[in-house]
């Protein structure tokens, strides 16, 4: 499993949109959009995807953002079972899958699409 953030625009403000990705066939097992790029984004996104399926003993890859990096991040993971695992610091290319789908999702589907309000987003 793989998460990271990225940022959407639809003209007038930002949006975040925090992602976990299964690794073993690339589903999208759990996503939250948010208009503010914090540590509750990924607690609820984690919080969605520990309501679908069963989590325990699986591994957690982020980037070291600060919201992977916090304690209460952590301490969630570790409730659920969950191993948290980070990026070498400033190595985009440790992230590269997650990276891959957020570039796709914003060519083919938002920027093609020209997203004009935050509703559209969805």
């Amino acid at each position: 499993m793989v998460t990271d953030i990225t940022y959407i625009s639809d003209g007038s403000k930002f949006y975040y949109l925090s992602v976990i990705q299964d690794l073993f066939n690339n589903e999208i097992v759990a996503w939250q959009l948010s208009e503010r790029n914090d540590v509750e984004l990924v607690l609820d996104t984690v919080e969605r995807w520990t309501r679908k399926r069963d989590v325990a003993e699986a591994v957690l890859h982020s980037d070291q953002g600060f919201q992977y990096t916090s304690q209460a991040y952590n301490t969630r993971l570790e409730a659920f079972g969950v191993k948290g695992s980070h990026s070498r610091k400033a190595t985009c290319l440790d992230n590269a899958c997650i990276e891959s789908f957020f570039s796709h999702l914003k060519t083919e589907k938002l920027y093609l699409k020209q997203c004009k309000s935050g509703t559209n987003i969805h």
